[in-house]
């Protein structure tokens, strides 16, 4: 009898937590739906009433250029900063005091100041330390090759004599290599210790090692962090409006200022940084899709071993040639 009514307790709880979860689920619906209908609602009415069509047309080829200055910012930044951070992700976990110590220091600096403080340091700063007209990058002069990349071209004398566009990259650059510095060194710390030992047991020293067994996995781990950070370097780039580089957000200020007109220009800005961020969400969820280890023939396992087994395989041949 007992167990009777403990079991009709157990059904009677258990029908009741699930129908705690289902008017949860339908709370959560109804005012994810109250909230998307609100903002098509704003951005309607924002649309049809706020926007001057004519010069939305208008100031587009001003924002085209704006663009094309921003993505040779963001392209040239993401591979220094990404190239350069994994070598400082490394430095983090180096067995050398002095080196880890240096490569902590860079990283808490660049991640404990604003990066609107670090482009005043480089863009103000750093001439200050010349003489008044004796910095020697002032005035400089360089032609970028003439690159077509669909509907734009990249390159030409537009970005040559001016001290504005290296420090915009720099800035850019130095700041989020300690965030990927960061995000490599929690990858490595997330590959087991157990494989850095099978390949010192194979006689590979810890260069080896690290750029053959370790990193690999490292950057499969940090992929999605990496990726993060280099969607922000996207929207970073609207701060440089503060050293008079001529990007997106540097147009809609000239032109809200000469027209007085907030939204119509705010329409370019919205779909020109949704059209790279977005894509480069996308470009890094087929990276991370690809290395997935979903796939039980391609756990982490079986790949150190066929690494592994390639690694003794080309040893062996190599001693026998000798």
């Amino acid at each position: 009898m007992a167990d009777t009514y403990a079991e009709e307790g157990s059904s009677v709880s258990d029908g009741g937590i699930l129908a705690n979860d289902v008017a949860v689920k339908r709370l959560g619906e109804l005012v994810a739906a109250a909230f998307a209908l609100a903002i098509a609602s704003f951005l309607g009415w924002i649309l049809a009433t706020q926007v001057d069509y004519r010069l939305l047309q208008s100031v587009f080829p001003r924002f085209v250029e704006a663009f094309k200055l921003v993505l040779l910012i963001v392209v040239v930044s993401s591979i220094l900063s990404v190239s350069l951070g994994t070598i400082m992700g490394v430095a983090r976990i180096s067995s050398s005091p002095i080196t880890a110590r240096i490569s902590k220091a860079y990283v808490e600096f660049f991640r404990g100041t604003p990066l609107l403080f670090q482009l005043f340091v480089i863009f103000f700063g750093v001439p200050r330390l010349w003489g008044i007209g004796q910095f020697p990058l002032g005035s400089w002069e360089f032609a970028l090759p003439q690159i077509d990349l669909l509907l734009f071209e990249l390159g030409g004398n537009t970005f040559s004599g001016d001290w504005r566009l290296p420090a915009a990259i720099l800035g850019l650059t130095l700041n989020h290599i300690a965030y990927v510095a960061e995000a490599i060194r929690g990858g490595v710390g997330a590959v087991p210790d157990g494989q850095l030992e099978a390949a010192r047991s194979l006689g590979m020293s810890n260069v080896q090692a690290m750029r053959r067994v370790i990193l690999p996995q490292a950057w499969r781990n940090a992929l999605p962090a990496i990726g993060n950070d280099q969607i922000i370097l996207v929207k970073d780039t609207s701060l440089l409006t503060i050293i008079a580089i001529r990007e997106i957000m540097t147009v809609f200020r000239n032109i809200n200022n000469n027209q007085l007109d907030p939204w119509t220009p705010l329409v370019w800005v919205c779909l020109f940084y949704l059209a790279m961020t977005m894509t480069l969400s996308l470009v890094i969820s087929l990276l991370e899709r690809r290395a997935d280890w979903s796939s039980e023939d391609d756990d982490e396992e079986s790949w150190l071993r066929r690494v592994l087994g390639s690694i003794s395989e080309a040893q062996g041949e190599r001693r026998w040639r000798r």
